[in-house]
Formats: structure tokens, sequence, C-alpha cells
């Protein structure tokens, strides 16, 4: 008996993806998993996919390693160590000024996307409309719709990307209960400023939402800008959550150690749907967070400079390719137009640089519903310096190789 076809039936069984989750079983494959086994096919250097090439500091690992022997290796509670919630807390103290009770305002959970995930699914309900500012993080809109929620788009438009007042009054409706707000924002690096937090807070005040404030890439901001909570403007403590993430901070994506903090009746219920989705996080890796957030923070604020200046290195020798490179304020990434370089859609574009470049990037087309604006292309710089000035040099060969200006034309 086949269990799988290309086709999606389930030989024997009479079944077919139309039976199943129409959100799951309708997605194709991720740009991620595309342009990643293509650089593995053609021995591509990866700049698409957002992961250091290094792991954090040794001692962090050293202090998971020994909780890891030492143990206890049984379920933690299901809200997160007391040593990794008081540790949040203080780290919410320190760089922000706020007084979380690691007892009742902060919630771990097993990464980022899962703090969305439980978020999302506690505070939408069925029916209850979410409000996404593309480009948007893949994962929002496949979650919101699993839940039930419908998904209104506030479209920003390059090359500022500035969160406009009457685009965001026309979105929300009386039926809205969630906006989803990402700064600093992955995919284009937008960090946005204090009139427009400002702003955003005077809109959610005159409605039904929330915000679920997705700030992974809270300490990757760049030219000494602030990252600016939106829970810290006035009237937004009981109308916000933070999200935040260990594998952002430390190098340690694989970890999957994320949290959730605010207001107690929304932290009460988002714990409620985390009971039923991981319902804990393996506990050594807990205690090495832990000691991370109160050990190691310098190597958090060190790892903005070397991005920093990773960025202005990508940003100088990209423009002098003919790139149109675009602003870039905070997260891995830095988002150029190719308008110059060639009439192709980004993704085409990209699809040929892996094969012909050996570089692959990522159509920044995959984070907008309608695939458009599809000029633009992503680059994730959070490697090693060495792996990126190769790329660059790749990319300068392929440009002289071919002589053309406009390819594809």
């Amino acid at each position: 008996m086949s269990l799988s076809k290309q086709d999606g039936t389930l030989k024997g069984f009479g079944m077919s993806g139309t039976r199943f989750n129409p959100v799951f079983s309708g997605l194709p494959t991720t740009i991620f998993t595309v342009m990643s086994s293509l650089a593995v096919e053609h021995k591509a250097i990866n700049l698409g996919q957002g992961f250091p090439d290094e792991d954090g500091p040794l001692a962090i690992r050293e202090a998971a390693a020994a909780a890891l022997r030492e143990g206890p290796n049984q379920y933690p509670p299901t809200r997160g160590l007391p040593a990794l919630r008081e540790a949040i807390a203080a780290h919410a103290k320190r760089f922000y000024g706020f007084d979380f009770d690691p007892e009742r305002n902060v919630l771990v959970t097993s990464g980022g996307t899962e703090a969305l995930t439980a978020s999302i699914l506690a505070l939408a309900g069925e029916g209850g409309e979410v409000v996404l500012f593309e480009p948007a993080y893949d994962s929002y809109r496949p979650i919101a719709l699993a839940a039930g929620a419908p998904v209104r788009s506030v479209k920003l438009a390059p090359p500022g990307w500035r969160l406009e007042e009457q685009a965001l009054a026309e979105a929300i409706t009386p039926k809205t209960r969630i906006v989803m707000l990402n700064t600093p924002l992955n995919p284009i690096g937008r960090v946005f400023d204090g009139n427009e937090l400002a702003m955003m807070a005077r809109v959610l005040a005159r409605s039904e939402a929330v915000a679920i404030c997705d700030e992974v890439y809270e300490h990757l901001v760049f030219d000494g800008r602030a990252h600016l909570p939106l829970i810290g403007f006035p009237g937004m403590e009981e109308r916000v959550i933070r999200v935040g993430s260990a594998g952002k901070m430390f190098s340690l994506t694989g970890w999957k150690v994320g949290w959730v903090t605010g207001a107690v009746p929304l932290i009460d219920v988002i714990a409620k749907a985390h009971q039923f989705i991981t319902f804990t996080t393996p506990p050594a890796l807990q205690r090495g967070t832990a000691y991370a957030l109160s050990n190691e923070m310098d190597f958090t604020l060190g790892l903005t400079r070397t991005l920093q200046d990773n960025r202005d290195l990508l940003a100088d020798r990209l423009a002098r390719m003919g790139f149109d490179v675009l602003p870039c304020e905070g997260t891995y990434f830095l988002t150029a137009g190719i308008g110059a370089l060639t009439n192709e859609r980004d993704d085409d574009f990209c699809r040929r640089l892996v094969r012909e470049a050996g570089v692959a990037l990522i159509p920044l087309s995959a984070f907008f519903e309608t695939g458009e604006p599809s000029h633009l292309v992503r680059f994730a710089f959070c490697k090693k310096r060495g792996l990126l000035e190769e790329a660059l040099d790749r990319l300068e060969r392929f440009f002289c190789r071919t002589g053309a200006r406009l390819m594809g034309t």
C-alpha cells in the first residue's frame, strides 16, 4: 500500500487533499525551503534563510549541558521555570523599565512561533479579524486562518515602509481582535518610530483589538536607534502582549525558547492555549536561557555592532553592483531593488542567481499575499564576515561575466 503520492492523495484510503484543512493542504512549499534546497543543489552560499552560521557563547551551552546532566529532566511548570521567568522580567526591567511579575505576567514558550500561535489562538477566536502589516512574516496568516480568524492587510510601501494612520484605521473594524506588529520588522529591517507607535496606540484605543507585538529582534537595532515597545505607550499596558526569543538574542535559533509578557488577563488565556500546543519547553534549555539573560547580554549587544558592520559592507558593495539598496534599520535582513539589473520577477531572478552566481536570496514577493511588488530581494547578513565577502565576490564575478546590466531582456 502506498501511503503518499505526489498528487496529495492517499492510495487505499479514498482521501484527497480536499478532505484536509485547506489552510495547510493548499500551502505551497515555503520559499525558504525552495531556495535552501537550490542552494544545496548548486553549492551556493545561502543568504536566504535567516539564521547565524555560528553558535552563541559556549558558557550558555555549558549551562544548559550542566542542567541536562544534573536534572531534573521531567516536566517543568507549564508557564516556565521560575528562574527563567524571573530572568525575563529582570531583562524587561533593565532595558525598558517594565515591572512584570514573573509569576503572573510571563509565559515561557517553545520558540517565538509557538508564542505567536498560542497568542493568536487565544485572543482571536472564530470570526475575530486579525490585521497584518505587509510584507509580513510568513507564519502569521496561516495561523490566523487556521484559527478561523479572517485576515485584513495593511500594505506598506517602499522605500520608507511607513505606517499611515488612515490605512490602519480603515483596516480595523468592530470585528478586529488582533493587530500584529513586528518591530524590528522581518523581512525588511524596518524599526517603527515613536510617532508611528503613538499613532498606533491612539487607533487601538478606539477599537476592541489587542496588539501582539513580535519583538524577537528587539536588540538588533542599528545606528543608535532605540527599540520602543508599544506596551510602554499610554493606554497600552492592558492591550499589548510582547513576544521575545532567546534564539535571536544569543544566536541559538535551534533551541526554540521564547516567551510572552503582558497583562494578566491576556497571559492567562494564552497560557491555556499553550498548554495544549507544547505544554512546556525543555528544562535544560530554559536554564541555559536564564543564565544567558542574566550573564551574557554583552554578547547580544556586541552582536548588534557586528551585524551593523555586516549590513554596511553589504549595502556598499550591492549599491556598486547596481542594486537599489533600501534602508535597513534592524534585524538580520537587507532589502534591495533589482529594477536596474533585470526585468525579471524577483523569484525568477533569485532562482537564476542561485544557479548561475552561486548565491541564494529570498524574493520579497513571498511576504505579500498578492505576490507584489515583485522587484525586491532580501539578503540575510547574519553570517561570518568571510562568507559574506565570498558571496559578494561571487555576485560581482557573475555581473562582470554576464556583461549585461539588463538581464532577461
